[in-house]
């Protein structure tokens, strides 16, 4: 992934992230795991962790500590209230601009 792209998408990370927690409450592995099965390889553990802090300290997800076979207990996240509604938001930008995008990049193709 190029670096526009790289920097595209970090600016939607976290409305990713609340989508992948939506559809079941996950641990940091395993949100990186599904970004990765669903081809945003090149998202690196780290972010993933730190976006999960923010959107956590925003109150959009619960948190329940389980514990782990390995190591320390994991942090499992659950979509609240409040990240679906960050989520639905995120959503309806989300098709906002891609709909002015889309209809930039067909008025410039005649150019």
């Amino acid at each position: 992934m190029g670096k526009q792209a790289t920097e595209m998408l970090k600016g939607i990370l976290e409305g990713i992230l609340l989508a992948i927690i939506s559809e079941r409450p996950a641990y940091g592995y395993e949100i990186t795991a599904e970004l990765r099965e669903r081809g945003f390889s090149d998202i690196v553990e780290g972010t993933v962790y730190a976006v999960l802090l923010r959107i956590e300290q925003r109150g959009l997800v619960d948190v329940e500590k389980v514990p782990s076979e390995k190591g320390p207990p994991r942090k499992v996240y659950t979509l609240n209230a409040q990240g679906r509604d960050s989520l639905a938001e995120f959503w309806g930008n989300w098709s906002f601009l891609a709909g002015r995008l889309e209809q930039l990049r067909t008025d410039n193709e005649g150019n």
